[in-house]
């Protein structure tokens, strides 16, 4: 099953007209870029996830203690320094920096913002993780000392995530103010946003551009189209039937990059997908290669374990084919959990971007094929998102990158115990998987570690709390007029919002 060639056709065609011009995008004021947001931010409070289009907001105006370089390794941010003192104890030094409304960070800024996190009625997405805190210890102004009440080895990563950005503790209320490049000026709420350069950013001569004009894009050949027309300088989410026009034309760069991925979550508090052996049974029943020809035009490559690129350490080959297609043991789990007649279920997509609409119309087909008929929901995306964290679906089709290239970063895809979220399946804890994971977070040894991830990944085979699809091709395109702009490694491409700050239009 593959798009259509008319289809795929006029797509390709709409989304490389160099003469379409979008009114109203294009910035005129020198050193201010343009830049073509996939879609509107649904929130942009600085702890919650709300998508990538927020995480790049938000990684213009905020920044934590830690983040990481182009490269893909961890660097300082707020935190000039961090050293482990013991299992359970960091000790953060910070930087000589200022938020935006000019006050200098402090120790207790940072405290006030963990504990904001940790707060009973916080949704912060790593709440769950930031209340495993014994205390936090400010014995001045400029060093703050993290006791945890178990071991965390990857405290440092969870720091350097844009769901943890160290905020003000003087903010006006239903306010966040940041300490990032950029500050936000203005917004037409579901249309642009404009952001002004920070004069007192802590890193000197940056950032380089004076500001930049955010204009919102649902339509992605619309987004292509501005980008043609020179409407905009850049953008992100570049459909995949529209990398090769862009590659063929010299005024303009590709950067694209392997790292996100296509998956899909489940409804684990009512049947049928409480049961495994369905969770299963959906895992086996799509033909991957088919979904790679008609989401991504050949841009990926099939998914059948859990999403651990095979050029990473923790890779366990022999978990390649877990996933594997095969309709007959689909039938077969469903006989035996009840179903041998199939069943009837809703699945959650959006319309809004064509990867989630196109991948959600061919699982829909092949799941029908073993007797798995379901109706699909594919609202825009805002609203998408709050129905996932409401759980108001079936199944649901996602697609995200890992929270970083270590294996940690899929605790949040994994971990049925945490605050719900769209990104995960609701409601589905598996305890075996809960009990490695805190033990591969505690544990300091890699060669352990990667026993235990190895472990982690075969509970998953079976379980299935999440089922892989695709690996994808995730692309930014620019005007060759922009420098300093990268696409960064693997997990990691939804953190190229950092390279802002270094970013150039001429």
């Amino acid at each position: 099953m593959t798009i259509s060639a008319t289809r795929r056709a006029v797509l390709a065609g709409a989304a490389s007209l160099p003469f379409l011009r979008i009114p109203g995008a294009r910035a005129a004021t020198p050193g201010v870029l343009t830049f073509g947001l996939s879609s509107y931010p649904p929130t942009l409070q600085p702890w919650a996830n709300g998508g990538t289009a927020s995480a790049t907001i938000k990684l213009m105006i905020f920044r934590g203690l830690i983040s990481y370089a182009p490269d893909g390794s961890l660097r300082p941010e707020l935190a000039e320094s961090w050293t482990l003192e013991n299992p359970t104890t960091w000790l953060f030094k910070l930087r000589n920096a200022t938020f935006q409304n000019g006050e200098k960070v402090t120790s207790a800024d940072v405290k006030w913002s963990l504990e904001q996190i940790a707060a009973e009625r916080s949704t912060a997405f790593f709440r769950a993780q930031i209340q495993g805190l014994e205390r936090i210890e400010t014995p001045d102004d400029m060093t703050v000392r993290i006791v945890t009440k178990e071991p965390v080895a990857t405290l440092p990563i969870w720091m350097a995530s844009y769901h943890m950005p160290i905020i003000s503790r003087n903010s006006p209320r239903g306010q966040f103010i940041g300490a990032g490049p950029f500050v936000l000026k203005a917004q037409e709420r579901g249309v642009s946003l404009d952001l002004e350069a920070y004069p007192g950013y802590y890193k000197p001569g940056l950032p380089k551009l004076k500001g930049i004009k955010v204009v919102a894009y649902g339509d992605e050949n619309l987004r292509v189209a501005a980008l043609h027309s020179g409407d905009v300088d850049l953008i992100e989410y570049v459909p995949w039937q529209s990398m090769d026009a862009i590659t063929a034309n010299s005024a303009l760069k590709l950067d694209a990059v392997d790292g996100a991925f296509m998956f899909l979550v489940f409804n684990g508090t009512r049947p049928p997908f409480n049961d495994a052996r369905v969770r299963k049974a959906v895992a086996h029943a799509i033909k991957r290669e088919d979904l790679v020809k008609a989401a991504f035009f050949g841009r990926g490559s099939p998914l059948t374990q859990l999403p651990i690129p095979p050029s990473s350490p923790f890779y366990n080959a022999e978990y390649k084919d877990g996933w594997n297609y095969n309709p007959d043991l689909s039938k077969r789990l469903l006989a035996e959990a009840g179903f041998a007649n199939g069943l009837n279920a809703s699945m959650l997509s959006t319309a809004q971007y064509g990867m989630h609409k196109d991948t959600a119309e061919v699982v829909q087909q092949h799941l029908a094929a073993v007797g798995i008929n379901v109706e699909l929901n594919m609202p825009d995306w805002a609203t998408r998102v709050a129905i996932g964290n409401r759980g108001q679906y079936d199944i649901a089709v996602m697609g995200t990158a890992a929270d970083s290239n270590d294996p940690e970063g899929l605790a949040s895809l994994l971990d049925g115990t945490l605050s719900p979220s769209y990104v995960r399946s609701y409601g589905l804890k598996v305890d075996r998987i809960t009990e490695l994971l805190a033990a591969g977070r505690a544990e300091f040894d890699e060669t352990r570690r990667k026993a235990i991830y190895r472990e982690i990944e075969g509970v998953a085979i079976e379980q299935a709390p999440l089922v892989g699809l695709t690996w994808r091709s995730q692309g930014y395109a620019m005007r060759s007029a922009v420098s300093g702009f990268k696409n960064m490694p693997g997990a990691l491409t939804f953190y190229s919002g950092l390279t802002f700050e270094t970013t150039e239009v001429a």
